[in-house]
């Protein structure tokens, strides 16, 4: 008897944790990621520490993926930001890339649409966040990376 009823307690605390939703996993996108709606860039007038907390990129249809890469953080605090292409090159009408120091500065600068075109961004000797959006040719605009650029201490 006791048996069944440890048996019964058991599948009700199991249900009841599959209902409840625990049994999902949560992930975080990598580089590149793709991610849903698209995204409008974080207002400037928020303090700096808000500005420097990542999230989530767009989810980009398949046909429609572009890579950018926040390359690392050089000796002198600048950051090369790389336009990689892919499916989705030949929609891109612009791309722009955002630069929050961690000093409280916002740097908005545009980034070119051929592969390989790349921009430098002047940091802190800090860690910086760097967000880069592409707006293809509907008008639709795509967070394609947000990423912390740390500065690196030899």
């Amino acid at each position: 008897m006791q048996k069944k009823t440890l048996i019964l307690v058991i599948l009700l605390l199991c249900a009841a944790i599959c209902f409840a939703g625990c049994t999902g996993t949560t992930s975080t996108p990598a580089q590149p990621a793709t991610a849903g709606a698209p995204a409008s860039p974080p207002a400037s007038s928020a303090p700096a520490a808000n500005n420097l907390v990542v999230s989530p990129t767009d989810v980009v249809p398949d046909n429609n993926q572009v890579s950018v890469i926040v390359q690392e953080k050089v000796y002198d605090a600048t950051i090369p930001v790389v336009f990689d292409g892919g499916k989705g090159q030949y929609l891109v009408k612009s791309a722009r890339v955002v630069l929050y120091r961690s000093d409280g500065q916002v740097i908005n600068q545009n980034l070119g649409i051929n592969k390989g075109d790349t921009v430098s961004l002047q940091g802190t000797k800090q860690t910086d966040r760097v967000v880069a959006f592409v707006t293809e040719a509907n008008g639709q605009e795509y967070k394609v990376a947000d990423v912390l650029s740390e500065y690196r201490t030899r």
